[in-house]
């Protein structure tokens, strides 16, 4: 399909963020924040326009360092045009825009987006999805998990102590990698997965603590170890706020442990710490094969109110 009467760029400065803006997805509300924190530039947002039309728009995020976008988080095309076409204008902008972006050889960031609960019940929902994912499809990326979104609001009714477990702050970055590393056998988490496919347990975890756990503003303070009567680790919780809400960031039961219902108390406490914090919302999310802990998540009051679907590309 020729698309000679195309426009693929990138933003020329903040200044063109209400263009960006035309077409609307969930997190349009963080954009400028992001813009002013450095968490993303105008160079990593990009649209294709016909005149004044906006048809697609993309664009990745970071953490805030480094030249090379860490994630691609919006991808979103004219609903109204029609599907073939929307797929069409959006792998061009996609391919034109990660051309630029990422350097040869190396792999494009993984593609996340929020979608409905019931996105496949509902035929409009899931025709937004199918015109995006498609389009991605087109240029190799295939979908490697699908998430649950969950939220836990004050007023929800907070579990009381069962006094099974005490728990502690954790001590220092060593003692956490420590407790992560027997966590990761058996994992469910198909990130952690991937990762051990390549690398050892400890590398794994001290991957996770480095690019993830570590880069939490938030109090060390609120992290807590888990120990059972003879004073012996059981799990750890790491409750926590990113850039944008209060978060449980990491939740494990060591295998030795497991099968006797811990994680309703360990989840529990990471509950309590954040809820006392007066926090407005606690979000946090699982893998869907996941279902122990969806269900332990269940248990505590969390509500699933979306999903969320994440592309690699080859």
């Amino acid at each position: 399909m020729p698309h000679s009467d195309l426009t693929i760029r990138p933003l020329a400065d903040p200044g063109e963020l209400a263009l960006f803006q035309r077409l609307d997805y969930v997190l349009d509300d963080e954009i400028a924040d992001d813009l002013a924190a450095g968490r993303r530039r105008p160079e990593w947002m990009w649209v294709a326009t016909r005149g004044e039309r906006l048809l697609a728009r993309a664009a990745w995020w970071s953490s805030g360092t480094g030249e090379v976008p860490e994630s691609f988080d919006f991808f979103d095309v004219d609903d109204t045009l029609p599907p073939a076409e929307g797929v069409a204008i959006g792998a061009a902008l996609v391919r034109a825009a990660l051309r630029r972006l990422v350097p040869p050889g190396v792999t494009p960031p993984e593609y996340g987006r929020f979608i409905p609960v019931d996105w496949r019940e509902d035929p409009d929902a899931g025709q937004v999805v199918r015109t995006r994912t498609t389009a991605l499809e087109q240029l190799g990326a295939r979908l490697v998990v699908e998430r649950l979104r969950l939220e836990w609001l004050p007023g929800t009714p907070l579990a009381e102590p069962r006094n099974r477990l005490t728990f502690r702050p954790v001590d220092d970055r060593e003692e956490l990698i420590e407790l992560m590393i027997p966590v990761l056998k058996d994992t469910l988490d198909f990130h952690s997965r991937n990762d051990l496919a390549e690398l050892t347990p400890r590398e794994v975890a001290v991957k996770h603590y480095d690019e993830e756990l570590a880069g939490f503003t938030s109090p060390r303070e609120w992290w807590r170890v888990a120990e059972n009567g003879d004073g012996d680790p059981v799990g750890f919780v790491v409750p926590a706020r990113n850039s944008y809400n209060p978060i449980i960031a990491y939740l494990g039961v060591l295998p030795a442990h497991r099968g006797h219902g811990y994680v309703d108390d360990i989840l529990a406490e990471g509950t309590r710490i954040l809820a006392g914090e007066n926090v407005p919302r606690i979000r946090a999310a699982t893998d869907v094969p996941n279902v122990p802990m969806a269900n332990a998540f269940a248990r505590n009051g969390y509500v699933n109110f979306a999903r969320a679907i994440n592309y690699a590309f080859e």
